[in-house]
């Protein structure tokens, strides 16, 4: 099994640092790596990443991290990243990373990516420039999440894994105000990774949302937005060479 930790949305300031460190000192007992899924600031400050690489710095396992929308609201993304980079933490935009598991070799592949909406209920291309430059970027970051899933696929990984802040389905969004979803998520990320193929979809955002969902072709999917798993992290079991299509227990879940 491949033990996987996952936590976003954790928001941290100067205020909250050293909260989450002693859990995730205990990493190495149930997890092989950890995923952080956006939200890891309130701000989006150089000095509130700082927090964050704190807590993650020197820890016993990987440690694999997208933005979120907080974390670009100072406008300075990139230095958030490279604070983030500096503590060892692989930082994702369209991109993907390999962790060598005991052997396994596990894709990660990771993107914020952006709101639009879902199926039959969802935002175009078409009309005024902002709403053009709206649904691009989204349709930008599905196309850097496919893109890095077939990218680890061909690389051979026997597990991949689709990281994002957004979500790729409603399925996690239940509690929600039916009104936010097209700010919450796009269908197109879900589509990315359906084409493309993963075993599990982390994302975050929703905070009011519901843990489990699943795509269109299968895909597990999982809020682990810290105020809907109510705990430091979360950790899901996957078995490689699993087909996600058929084994409806090839996801264990556990605790933390």
């Amino acid at each position: 099994m491949i033990r996987i930790a996952a936590v976003g949305d954790i928001h941290m300031g100067p205020d909250s640092r050293g909260v989450l460190r002693p859990a995730f000192e205990t990493l190495h007992e149930c997890a092989d790596l950890l995923l952080l899924a956006g939200d890891l600031t309130r701000h989006g400050t150089p000095e509130e990443a700082r927090v964050v690489a704190d807590e993650v710095s020197g820890l016993p396992v990987p440690v694999i991290a997208v933005l979120g929308n907080h974390d670009h609201q100072d406008e300075r993304p990139e230095e958030v990243a490279a604070v983030l980079r500096e503590a060892g933490v692989t930082v994702l935009e369209g991109e993907g990373t390999v962790v060598d598991v005991d052997g396994t070799a596990v894709g990660v592949a990771g993107t914020k990516g952006f709101g639009g909406g879902f199926a039959g209920r969802s935002g175009s291309e078409f009309g005024e420039r902002v709403m053009k430059d709206f649904m691009r970027h989204t349709q930008r970051c599905a196309e850097g999440l496919r893109t890095s899933l077939e990218e680890l696929r061909d690389q051979g990984c026997a597990v991949r894994v689709a990281l994002t802040h957004f979500s790729p389905v409603p399925d996690t969004l239940a509690g929600e105000p039916l009104e936010i979803y097209p700010f919450l998520g796009s269908y197109l990320l879900a589509e990315a990774a359906d084409t493309a193929g993963a075993d599990l979809f982390v994302h975050g955002h929703a905070h009011a949302g519901t843990e489990r969902g699943i795509t269109s072709g299968g895909v597990r999917v999982r809020n682990v937005a810290q105020p809907v798993i109510r705990r430091a992290f979360a950790v899901y079991h996957l078995e490689p060479g699993t087909d996600r299509r058929r084994e409806a227990d090839a996801l264990v879940e556990a605790s933390r």
